[in-house]
């Protein structure tokens, strides 16, 4: 899943972006701006942070129902694991802060380095 390589620069604005709308603001959005309270509201936020992590772990499983060259990276085991670790500091993260943005920005930088330098594909080589 992660080859170290020389960093892929071609498309590298147009990675830029559509690493920070489609997967990162759309994903935090929907699974930790909708369902995680921030610190505020929710003293012990574990039940929200568990179902929403395992949501999101599921997702990248229904992702592959549409997006047909994704289920080879997609249902490994160490991609979910990676998937469930990521969902859970960036619900973390939104519990905390009582903010979204430290998590999309964790969100981006993880799929953006992934696509750049280590391997993953882009949005395009998965449809």
């Amino acid at each position: 899943m992660l080859h170290l390589r020389p960093p892929d620069l071609a498309g590298f604005g147009e990675r830029l972006a559509s690493t920070l709308f489609i997967p990162a603001l759309g994903e935090e959005a929907a699974f930790r701006g909708l369902f995680v309270p921030d610190r505020a509201a929710a003293r012990r936020p574990w039940l929200a942070l568990l179902t929403v992590t395992v949501a999101f772990t599921l997702w990248h499983g229904v992702e592959t129902l549409f997006l047909r060259h994704a289920a080879s990276i997609f249902l490994r085991p160490d991609f979910l694991a990676c998937a469930t670790i990521l969902g859970l500091v960036c619900g973390l993260m939104r519990w905390r802060t009582g903010s979204l943005w430290p998590g999309v920005l964790l969100h981006w930088s993880a799929v953006f380095v992934w696509q750049t330098w280590l391997g993953g594909p882009g949005l395009q080589a998965l449809r």
